[in-house]
């Protein structure tokens, strides 16, 4: 069974096709389909909101079951921010090095116990019938004074977990604490249910 996930990145894709593959769902992008879809525009003012626009736009388009996630990370000292603003955070969206940098310099002179944060992912899946099954998932953590390892991506290398930031974490650890792995374990959980009870 073929869902498509609302999303050009295959590491996201990688980390869904992981947990939601022993329930018999084949992840694929639009790109893999062969779709091209309308880039959705994220209006929503949280995580759940951004989820569920992207992902009814992608089931509306494609005629297929679609997943989509909205994420973001979440620091104290900054009052939350920057929240659903994360991916855009310096301005130009997706550039992790400058989000970073940014991140960094604002939390300049933060001392380490004032360093707290959290991820939060909030996914979601549009079925063509209109149901919804969704999810979500919240991983504590603290910001680092620097960079550290060379996986995962986004916020990663900063993120620390422990004496650990995620980039250093193999797949499997993150997947097992991260945010994401978190809501996506709910969301696997909910789709077994709602397969079991739908014929679609």
């Amino acid at each position: 069974m073929n869902f498509l996930i609302a999303t050009h990145n295959m590491k996201k894709r990688d980390e869904l096709s992981r947990i939601l593959g022993p329930l018999g769902i084949n992840v694929v992008t639009a790109e893999q389909a062969g779709l091209t879809l309308t880039e959705a525009e994220e209006t929503g003012t949280t995580f759940e909101e951004n989820a569920y626009i992207k992902a009814k736009s992608g089931c509306e388009e494609s005629n297929m079951p679609c997943i989509a996630d909205d994420s973001g990370l979440m620091v104290d000292a900054l009052s939350g921010a920057p929240g659903v603003y994360s991916a855009r955070f310096s301005g130009e969206h997706g550039n992790d090095e400058a989000n970073i940098d940014k991140l960094l310099s604002l939390l300049s002179g933060v001392p380490e116990e004032k360093r707290t944060a959290r991820f939060k992912s909030a996914v979601c899946c549009v079925f063509p019938n209109g149901d919804i099954v969704s999810a979500d998932g919240v991983c504590e953590g603290r910001i680092g004074f620097e960079r550290r390892g060379k996986g995962g991506f986004g916020y990663d290398p900063v993120f620390m977990v422990g004496d650990r930031s995620f980039s250093q974490l193999s797949s499997e650890e993150k997947d097992s604490v991260s945010h994401r792995g978190k809501a996506l374990a709910a969301l696997a959980a909910k789709l077994e249910a709602y397969l079991k009870n739908k014929d679609i």
